[in-house]
């Protein structure tokens, strides 16, 4: 089985070492080494190291559809599969037509539902109860291709992207060990993407800011799905403060929304346009992520002020 694999970040990791257990795999195309940290120095992409850990023959085209060289190479191997996990760009259709049996892309989201860049957190803003990764038939749309399997995760109240990140990527590389087989042995039966869908856009900070008008609901649901980035905000006494975690509280006020009720060593109650809202951990600037009660340790959050 000849494989090629295509993916970047640490998403991409699992699905990457579990198909070279099984498989085996004959090269890793990823993104160009990038400047990190505040010493920018270059570094290499989280599914660069595991190639080069495994001997694997690493490929970084800036952009793959305008790169002879690279596209001849996968002419010549002529491919049984192409993965494609978080690779970072988009594949066209000559680069589609190489491998036997298609490329393959692993994408976390039950789709139709959430194609584009950021599913996983869109899937938490927008309040849904569960998720999942899809694999599927890539074609030249974005994340429009025939779909392959899939596989579910619930989304519990307290959440985050990061801790559903998490679960979909552990889980992605089962999912495509069972839909490569089932391609070989032709017991796959492809499915058009058909209902209703929502493009999960790139997420950027002007994002998390909270409008304090919304529900207390849907205001939790924004600092679930932006964490770890790029973190709900709001503005406390001129200095923005960053929210890292909350929760629903069973109370309403008639208080104007943004208004901080109370302090205690649980959080911060502060009222909605529908109902109240726990700030339980907070950053400030030039501060680390604390606790409320770490915070007010050393600090003053004033009642009645509102965030803004």
């Amino acid at each position: 089985m000849k494989i090629v694999f295509m993916g970047t970040p640490d998403f991409s990791v699992p699905s990457l070492k579990k198909l070279i257990d099984v498989y085996g795999v004959e090269s890793v195309f990823t993104q160009p080494d990038k400047p990190k940290g505040r010493g920018k120095k270059m570094a290499f992409s989280a599914v660069k190291e595991v190639a080069i850990e495994n001997n694997i023959p690493v490929y970084q085209p800036i952009k793959l559809k305008d790169d002879r060289e690279c596209i001849n190479y996968l002419k010549d191997l002529s491919p049984d599969f192409i993965i494609v996990v978080a690779f970072g760009q988009i594949l066209t259709k000559e680069v589609l037509d190489i491998p036997k049996y298609g490329c393959i892309n692993l994408h976390a989201s039950l789709l139709p539902m959430y194609r584009g860049a950021a599913p996983i957190n869109w899937a938490i803003i927008k309040g849904e109860k569960k998720s999942g990764n899809t694999t599927m038939l890539m074609d030249v749309g974005l994340d429009t291709g025939d779909m392959l399997l899939k596989n579910e995760v619930e989304i519990t109240e307290d959440m985050t992207a990061g801790e559903l990140h998490d679960k979909l990527m552990e889980s992605g590389g089962d999912l495509l060990i069972e839909t490569i087989e089932g391609l070989v042995s032709k017991e796959i039966n492809p499915d058009k993407q058909i209902g209703e869908t929502f493009y999960a856009k790139m997420l950027n900070k002007d994002l998390g800011k909270i409008d304090w008008k919304d529900s207390a609901k849907n205001i939790h649901n924004l600092v679930r799905g932006l964490n770890p980035w790029p973190i709900a905000h709001t503005t406390y006494d001129g200095l923005n403060m960053k929210i890292f975690k909350s929760s629903i509280l069973n109370e309403k006020s008639n208080k104007n929304p943004g208004t901080i009720i109370s302090v205690s060593k649980s959080g911060v109650k502060v009222a909605t346009g529908e109902g109240v809202i726990l700030i339980e951990k907070v950053q400030f600037p030039n501060g680390k992520p604390l606790t409320i009660e770490q915070y007010i340790n050393g600090n003053e959050i004033k009642e009645n002020l509102i965030l803004l």
